[in-house]
């Protein structure tokens, strides 16, 4: 998902003939902040946890995920690198799901950095027989730190030179430099998950704090915060083939995921399909405003081991710019597919439709 920048960053822009340097238009207005559109995996069955926080614990047994994103390379380089990690368990005597991840998000190869690690907790209910509701909420600490050094403002652009005079040295601007280029604040959100053996649907909330990232401490009170994010998300599991000891079977997953923040946001339609060893998938996913891409899935899954690599083709007009698209690798290892973890697990009846989350 492209970054868009608000009322503190008004413009971004990727300029080939700048090696790690990306033109930032800043309209530094005292006491308006940085505000940021969150970034967002195509391969959101692989990252759970920063999807909703009621998806934790949703593995019989613990399970890690580590995921990578490099958006548009073709177009900006690594302008665009995602990653993240995380670790969840549910402990089924707690009726409990405990969860830890951490996201590195690096914007600009290196003019705008966003670390954070957040502790995700959730709760399950039985409402009947196999229908189960999962409440969730995480919370802990973003930092934002920025290249101030490596900025380019609007006073620093000559017409036939650019940010540079005929010597090459760097033309001035009479931006001042903040007392602090890096930002740390505590966050918070909370979701909500219903699970049947045929169908999940979930809704979450992100940044319920609301919290300024904005360089500059000025005025404040005039600030809205980070915009909140809002995540709608529904699919269904069809069985193609019954699994067993030897094969894994075969399943058809439709899903949607509806994301919102601010004014921004987008739709996700597509299908996922488990064949035995293998993966595929398929998505289109439309802005608010236009179409945006068609992202294509293939991985393998074996034992507790699942590989899965995504592309996201381009259709906007940043197609015809960029040429090409979006490249993202996950990687799980699910304790839960053990053979002793399975045998308890049919044992108890463990039935629901989060295959593809597996």
């Amino acid at each position: 998902m492209p970054i868009l920048i608000g009322s503190g960053l008004g413009f971004l822009q990727s300029i080939p003939s700048m090696k790690r340097q990306l033109f930032l238009f800043l309209l530094l207005v005292a006491g308006l902040g940085l505000q940021a559109q969150d970034p967002v995996f195509t391969q959101f069955y692989a990252a759970p946890l920063q999807l909703n926080p009621a998806f934790t614990g949703t593995t019989y047994a613990p399970r890690i995920a580590l995921n990578y994103r490099n958006q548009l390379p073709s177009f900006a380089g690594n302008a665009y690198v995602t990653y993240s990690a995380s670790f969840d368990q549910f402990i089924p005597n707690l009726n409990s799901g405990f969860g830890l991840f951490v996201t590195s998000d690096d914007q600009g190869e290196g003019l705008i950095k966003t670390n954070l690690l957040k502790a995700n907790y959730s709760y399950q209910v039985k409402v009947v027989d196999d229908f189960k509701l999962k409440f969730g909420v995480n919370a802990g600490f973003t930092q934002a730190r920025y290249d101030w050094d490596s900025f380019i403002f609007l006073d620093q652009l000559d017409k036939l030179t650019g940010p540079v005079d005929i010597n090459g040295n760097a033309n001035p601007t009479g931006e001042n430099r903040p007392a602090e280029t890096s930002r740390t604040y505590f966050d918070v959100g909370a979701g909500i998950l219903a699970i049947s053996p045929h169908f999940y649907a979930g809704f979450s909330m992100g940044h319920l704090t609301r919290p300024n990232e904005g360089l500059l401490q000025i005025n404040n009170e005039l600030t809205e915060g980070l915009p909140m994010i809002m995540s709608l998300h529904a699919g269904t599991q069809i069985t193609l083939k019954e699994g067993n000891n030897r094969n894994p079977g075969a399943f058809l997953s439709p899903n949607m995921l509806i994301l919102k923040q601010g004014d921004f946001g987008q739709i996700n339609a597509g299908a996922y399909a488990g064949l035995g060893y293998f993966f595929l998938g398929a998505w289109y996913r439309h802005g608010f405003a236009n179409p945006d891409a068609i992202m294509a899935l293939v991985g393998y899954q074996q034992g507790i081991l699942k590989i899965g690599y995504s592309y996201d083709f381009t259709v906007s007009e940043l197609a015809s710019a960029n040429g090409g698209g979006t490249h993202e690798i996950s990687v799980i290892i699910n304790l839960e597919k053990l053979p002793g973890v399975q045998r308890r697990m049919r044992a108890n009846r463990y039935n629901d439709c989060l295959q593809m989350f597996r």
